[in-house]
């Protein structure tokens, strides 16, 4: 569980290899567009999904996999009546079904606030915009038969155009990721690294710097602070946020970056 890293590094810069002039401009459309645009929640079972370590688990306070598996009938009747599609769960297969990110049925809004208000379920980004959906995680990284959405058309025309200015071949997800106060984001890795062929590509944008992304190495019991404005590290590493007394968000887009991009990163 020590770290994986990317070619022999932590994590990488990329602020000396993007222009990142925009980013002023960027911040101030992200800040009215979070203030018009309605935004979901994510994260809030990490620990069920059982990717987090040892160490840190109890960090995910309430997690939803673990209450929705142990409600009651009537409790879970409730639950079913507030989903987007509530024909898609049948309550005498409830155990055989799972629930939420990258589950057989996703959570609705108004599922996840009542899991949050009735259990206390600990989501940790409650400012979630997808720009480019995405329905599997394993699929991040293709642009096939993806866009982004009219409504990332209509409230952020400027990240649009920093993001399709960015070194990709192609698109395959992006997303604004913010944190409210005193939340931290749970540590958790995205995959086993023993199946990891090479780290996913992806570009992480925080415009103010200010979000205290860490990767986390488990056998060190030791957490490497990521503070640039854009950055790639390898998401197969436990990684995690500080809380702050303020509200922060970054961006991500994954993809498969331009191989010239690539061979720089890989030799600079």
């Amino acid at each position: 569980m020590a770290l994986t890293g990317i070619f022999g590094r932590p994590f990488i810069d990329l602020e000396p290899h993007l222009d990142l002039s925009a980013l002023d401009a960027i911040h101030d459309e992200i800040c009215l567009a979070f203030a018009e645009v309605p935004a979901d929640y994510t994260g809030g079972s990490h620990r069920s999904m059982g990717i987090m370590p040892e160490s840190r688990r109890a960090e995910a306070i309430t997690d939803y996999g673990e209450i929705i598996s142990g409600m009651s009938d009537v409790e879970f009747l409730t639950f079913r009546s507030l989903s987007d599609n509530p024909d898609a769960i049948d309550p005498h297969r409830r155990k055989e079904i799972t629930y939420g990110e990258e589950r057989d049925v996703p959570l609705s809004r108004r599922q996840m606030l009542w899991l949050k208000v009735r259990f206390g379920v600990y989501f940790p980004w409650k400012a979630y915009v997808e720009l480019i959906p995405n329905e599997r995680w394993t699929d991040k990284s293709t642009g096939e038969g993806k866009t982004f959405t009219r409504r990332a058309r209509a409230f952020f025309p400027r990240t649009i155009a920093f993001i399709e200015s960015l070194p990709f071949r192609e698109i395959g997800r992006a997303n604004v990721m913010g944190l409210e106060a005193h939340d931290h984001g749970t540590v958790h890795r995205d995959g086993e690294p023993d199946e990891q062929v090479a780290p996913d590509q992806f570009i992480t944008i925080c415009p103010r710097k200010n979000k205290r992304v860490f990767v986390w190495d488990e056998d060190a019991k030791q957490k490497t602070p990521i503070t640039p404005r854009a950055y790639w590290f390898n998401d197969f590493d436990y990684h995690g946020v500080d809380a702050d007394p303020f509200f922060r968000y970054s961006l991500r887009i994954d993809g498969v970056f331009e191989a010239d991009f690539l061979t720089r990163l890989h030799t600079r």
